[in-house]
This record gives structure tokens, C-alpha cells and sequence, in this order.
């Protein structure tokens, strides 16, 4: 492992930015033309299906390390064999252990879901996918823990290559939900070659009890917090499957997967640079508050426009493209989930700092309050509203940001007004600019589009305005860091 000072913790965070941000905008086009091309050729049953499987499976992923990979980024001190050769045992233990039995319960899981001979073999290919993955674990640690995500990003970006050009193909031969079994396959295959590639690690078995209980202690927290995590989003969505129409889950999984496409595109990479970088500045709380604020503005700065420019937009969208009309009942779902995307644009960097500084405690209280939140309030908002009631329940219980806001200060005095405010006034100014001349401008797609870029103008033109101090002493510290 490599020592690294302050000043390669912010030069490498800056360039794992733009090394994420660049993969991501590469992921999120692949997988945008993807995504609309399956949205033509299969029915929103099929997307129901794979919603489903997709959840289920990942259930398992959260017991795959106890948490043990985050205490390996987390740890103050320098990792040791003993520390890699350990997790990687005891994840694969797990992983075999739940992969073996989720293949085992692949035919009660289809009669469960009522999911098809080619919905089963799908469970079963992902399950197996689930296990290829995990081989990339300790690989990852070191790029992740090094800061190294220039190359951490080559293996993702082969994999979503892989898996959307094949499902697509798959998809326009008809090979309807069976295209993704393929597809699975193949990404996970391919990721873990790609990944030995750039970073090989001589795989290794052995247990070391000091070493266990010391990532243990941190990680079984984390683990829980990523078992609540996935009670609250990935099991409920099992549960929806049963209780709700596969087409209505098929509208839930559209609205959702949209409202997050924001917050994936920017907030995934944020976190994932975040984590392994505040854990270092954990003892360095001014410049840590600094980070901490730098973090939510770059989120703000594309979410809050982003979200609500596809709110306003979406109507349009859905009108004017062939045969997409059909996913004209997820738009009210879509502005509800939006609203929680934007709220955990400012909510999970702060959680993210949290658990750096090492208050996984703290966050596990915040995530069991979310978890029991979820679970009650979900179900009456479906009694009451249909399957637009689950984007409902998520809105209502995102503006518990409240809590996370005054938590996080009693550690860390960061300021949120001057992190999120700009975005925030400028977004507006942006969102009434949009409606008010939407209805008169776009007649067809071309005019959409310069609606789009329109709106992007006059959101960067008020954002320059009221942050020009801001905005170009960020682009100064970028430019410094970024030469070699």
C-alpha cells in the first residue's frame, strides 16, 4: 500500500473525479440508449421481471463481507496481508455459501414471483454473476484505498459495454428476458479478467483473529447499515413484486430508475472519492469541512437542475417519442422519487462523512429510522394511491435531511447554505424559465432538445452570476491539480 500526504489525497480526488465522472458519462450514455431501445422492444412486464430479480440477488450482495471491505478503505493505519488475506476468506465463505443457496431456491423463488422458466434462469445466471463479482473485491480495496481510480474504472467501463450491447442485441432478435441472462453472464466475466489485468493480486486464503476483529468492529456496523439499506429499498421491492402487478412494478422501476439517473450519474462517484478520502482526512476537521462543503456544491451544482429539468420535460418526452406513450402513468411517480434524489444529493455526502470520521453508530441509528419509516408508510401509501404511493412515502420520508443535517453538525461545523444555496436559487430561476416557455417552443423532438440546452444556458448563466468567486476559484483548484 502507498503512503499518501494531504497534498496527493486532494490531487488524486480531483483526478478520480474526473476519471469517474468521464466513466460514468460513458455508463449513463451506454446504458440511456440502452435502456430506450429495451424500453421499444420489451414490455414493462419484462422490465418488471428483471426489477424483481435484480433485487433479490441483491439481498445477498449485502452479506457478502460484513462490512469488511469499507473497514479495509476506512482503517487509519496501513492494511496488511494478514488484513486482505482474511477478508477475502471470509467473503468467500459467504458469498459461496449464499450463492450455492439462492441457486438451490431459484425454482421457489420463480413460482414465488410466478416469474417463468426464463425468469428462473435469469435468477440463476445473476446469482452466478453475483459470485464473479465478488472475486474483485480485494483488487478493488487496493485501487480504492490508493486512490487509484483512474484505473479502477476500466473494469466498469467494460462490463457496461459488454452487458448493453449484448442485452440490446439480444433484445432486437427477441430474445425478450433471456437477453439479459446472457447479458449478465458476460459482464461479469468480463469485469473480473479486466480487473486482474490492471490490478493483480495473487489470490490467497488465511485467517487472522487480531486482524477480524479489528476490521470486524467497524464493519459489522457498516453491514448493518447496508442490510437496513437493503431492507428498505431492495427488499421492498421484492415485496412489491408480490403485491402489486408486474406492469405496475414495471412503472415503479421506470420512475425510479430516471428520478436516480441524476444522482447516479454524480453522486456514486462523489461517494465513492469521498469515502476512501475523508477517511484520510479524518484528523484534518478544517480541511475536512472544506471537503465536506466542496462535495455537496459539486452534487448540487448538476443534480438540482438535472432533476427538475426531466420533471418539466418528461411529458414532452413521453408524447413525442415513438411508442413511449406507454410510460405515461410513471410520470407522477417520477416527480416524487425526484424530490428524494434531490434531497439525498445534500444527505448522503454528509452520511458519507460520518461514517469516515468512523460514527457508523450514528448513521446506523439514522438508517434504522429510514428502514422502519419506509416499511410502514409504504404500504398505507399504496392503499391509498396505488403504485404511485411508494414515490410518495419516499418523499415524505427524505425530508428527514433535517435530522441528518443538525447530526452531522454536531461533529462537523460545515456550512450548507453556502454548499447547496447557489444551486438551489439557480435552479429555480432555471425550472420557471422552463415552464413558462416549454408549452410554446417544443413542437418535436429537435426543439426539445434546444429546449434542454436552452434551460442548461440560462441555469449556467444564474449559477455564474450569484457564484463567480466560487465557481472560478474550483475551476483554478481543478486546473492546478489536474497538470501533471
Amino acid at each position: 500500500m502507498e503512503e499518501i500526504d494531504i497534498a496527493q489525497i486532494k490531487k488524486r480526488s480531483i483526478r478520480g473525479i474526473f476519471a469517474l465522472t468521464s466513466r460514468t458519462f460513458l455508463i449513463q450514455v451506454v446504458g440511456f440508449l440502452a435502456t430506450f431501445i429495451l424500453t421499444i422492444y420489451l414490455t414493462p412486464e419484462t422490465f418488471g421481471i428483471f426489477f424483481v430479480v435484480s433485487a433479490a440477488i441483491a439481498f445477498l450482495s449485502y452479506f457478502s463481507d460484513i462490512g469488511l471491505a469499507a473497514a479495509l478503505i476506512q482503517k487509519k493505519s496501513e492494511i496488511t496481508n494478514d488484513d486482505l488475506k482474511t477478508t477475502f476468506t471470509i467473503q468467500q465463505i459467504l458469498v459461496v455459501s449464499f450463492v450455492t443457496l439462492a441457486l438451490l431456491a431459484s425454482n421457489f423463488v420463480g413460482e414465488f414471483y410466478n416469474l417463468g422458466k426464463d425468469g428462473v434462469l435469469l435468477f440463476q445466471a445473476v446469482a452466478v454473476a453475483f459470485f464473479l463479482s465478488s472475486l474483485k473485491t480485494i483488487p478493488s480495496i487496493i485501487l480504492e484505498r490508493n486512490l487509484r481510480f483512474e484505473k479502477l474504472v476500466i473494469p466498469q467501463i467494460a462490463e457496461t459495454l459488454v452487458f448493453n450491447i449484448l442485452v440490446v442485441i439480444l433484445a432486437i432478435k427477441g430474445f425478450g428476458i433471456t437477453s439479459f441472462t446472457y447479458a449478465v453472464l458476460a459482464r461479469g466475466l468480463s469485469g473480473l479478467l479486466v480487473m486482474y489485468l490492471i490490478s493483480p493480486w495473487k489470490v490467497r486464503f488465511g485467517f487472522s483473529k487480531d486482524s477480524a476483529k479489528k476490521l470486524l468492529s467497524f464493519g459489522i456496523p457498516f453491514q448493518l447499515n447496508s442490510f437496513l439499506a437493503l431492507v428498505k429499498d431492495d427488499l421492498l421491492i421484492a415485496y412489491l413484486g408480490k403485491v402489486l402487478p408486474l406492469a405496475q412494478v414495471g412503472y415503479i422501476g421506470f420512475a425510479q430508475k430516471w428520478a436516480l439517473t441524476p444522482l447516479r450519474l454524480i453522486m456514486d462517484n462523489v461517494i465513492r472519492i469521498t469515502f476512501p478520502s475523508f477517511s484520510r482526512l479524518q484528523d484534518e476537521k478544517e480541511i475536512l469541512t472544506k471537503a465536506i462543503e466542496k462535495s455537496i456544491f459539486a452534487a448540487t451544482l448538476l443534480i438540482f437542475p438535472s432533476l427538475l429539468g426531466l420533471v418539466l420535460l418528461s411529458p414532452f418526452f413521453v408524447n413525442l417519442i415513438p411508442k413511449y406513450i406507454k410510460w405515461e402513468p410513471a410520470l407522477l411517480s417520477l416527480a416524487f422519487f425526484s424530490i428524494n434524489a434531490a434531497l439525498s444529493s445534500v444527505s448522503t455526502p454528509l452520511v458519507n462523512a460520518l461514517n469516515a470520521i468512523g460514527k457508523i453508530k450514528t448513521t446506523l441509528y439514522l438508517m434504522v429510522f429510514w428502514t422502519v419509516s419506509t416499511w410502514v408508510l409504504t404500504p398505507i401509501f399504496i392503499i391509498l394511491y396505488g403504485f404511485n404511493g411508494v414515490a410518495f412515502a419516499s418523499a415524505i420520508i427524505s425530508l428527514s435531511i433535517v435530522i441528518v443535517i443538525t447530526v452531522t453538525r454536531k461533529y462537523i461545523n460545515f456550512n450548507l447554505l453556502k454548499a447547496a444555496g447557489y444551486p438551489f436559487i439557480s435552479t429555480i430561476f432555471m425550472g420557471i424559465f422552463v415552464y413558462l416557455v416549454s408549452p410554446f417552443l417544443i413542437k418535436g423532438i429537435f426543439s426539445l432538445i434546444f429546449m434542454i440546452l436552452l434551460g442548461a444556458m440560462v441555469y449556467f448563466l444564474c449559477i455564474f452570476t450569484l457564484a463567480k468567486k466560487e465557481v472560478l476559484s474550483d475551476i483554478n483548484l481543478i486546473k492546478t491539480n489536474l497538470k501533471k
